[in-house]
């Protein structure tokens, strides 16, 4: 596994914004083909995703303040 390419996806995504990174990770989460992950493994696409959920649950626990 390229953590390197995992981090750097992340980070990319991240960049697109919230609304971006929430639409990814329902596509993901639904089986979709992401543009973005494309070279990544299987493995290394799953963890992008959790990163993306764990990121957006930081911004989410935050609204709900």
């Amino acid at each position: 596994m390229d953590q390197q390419k995992v981090q750097d996806c992340v980070e990319a995504l991240c960049h697109s914004g919230c609304e971006m990174v929430r639409a990814t990770i329902s596509a993901m989460e639904e089986g979709q083909s992401i543009a973005q992950t494309e070279g990544l493994e299987k493995d290394e696409a799953h963890l992008v995703l959790n990163e993306l959920r764990a990121i957006m649950s930081v911004y989410d626990s935050r609204d709900t303040l």
